[in-house]
């Protein structure tokens, strides 16, 4: 299990440049990267590391000096999605991007495959927006993490057409999405009748299967099982 940081499906980003500077200057310009990896730390939003690429000096007579330089823990919130914009996105706020911090070090990333090639709808401020699937990060060894009532993945999107916040990056959990797909299957209305689990499921949470010996080692190498066969064929 990973511890910290990870490898992602690599995407090409631009990152918000006030987020290099302290956020002291450069307000409004952008820096063009490729986002490699994830970092979780509890109680924080998702950072990534970043290789910046120099793009966005492409038409500057001087060479950027920014190509090949990298940043790590850059906020989920300095991402803009590399697609095709009208207009650079509004800067969205933490708890819009990403409701749930992280729930501990000890993560998962992972890309859900039969769920990759479906729009997603991401429910961010009681709006309903289209999205990008990208990957999902998930989390365990912790008290939340582990807490069937309380376990969030954080599934990272890129959202598409959400007005002013068309391509920013965001990490959502379960209960802010829905996958959608025709022709697997029908797209729900309203809220889900969920209720969270407040259950652990587990073999040995029966007392009566636990302490019978018989039940617990019924297996193929039962002698009793062999001893009774033998008798009833003969």
């Amino acid at each position: 299990m990973p511890y910290l940081q990870s490898n992602i499906p690599y995407f090409k980003a631009w990152v918000r440049r006030e987020y290099t500077h302290n956020h002291e200057k450069y307000h409004g310009e952008f820096l063009h990267a490729m986002v490699i990896a994830v970092t979780s730390m509890p109680n924080r939003s998702l950072s990534f590391q970043v290789i910046f690429t120099g793009c966005e000096a492409e038409d500057e007579a001087e060479d950027t000096v920014h190509g090949g330089a990298m940043w790590a823990r850059m906020p989920l919130t300095a991402l803009v999605a590399d697609i095709p914009l009208a207009e650079w996105p509004t800067p969205m706020a933490t708890h819009d991007a990403q409701p749930w911090d992280c729930a501990s070090h000890h993560h998962a990333v992972y890309v859900m495959d039969r769920a990759t090639p479906c729009p997603w709808m991401a429910k961010i401020d009681g709006q309903f927006f289209p999205a990008k699937y990208l990957f999902t990060v998930d989390y365990t060894d912790s008290e939340i993490a582990d807490d069937p009532a309380q376990h969030k993945q954080s599934h990272v999107l890129q959202l598409l057409d959400a007005g002013e916040w068309t391509g920013n990056i965001v990490a959502l959990p379960n209960n802010r999405v829905r996958v959608t797909h025709p022709a697997w299957f029908s797209l729900g209305e309203g809220a889900p009748d969920f209720r969270p689990s407040q259950h652990i499921h587990y073999s040995k949470s029966d007392l009566d299967y636990t302490l019978d010996v018989n039940r617990v080692f019924d297996n193929l190498y039962n002698e009793d099982d062999t001893d009774e066969k033998q008798k009833t064929d003969t």
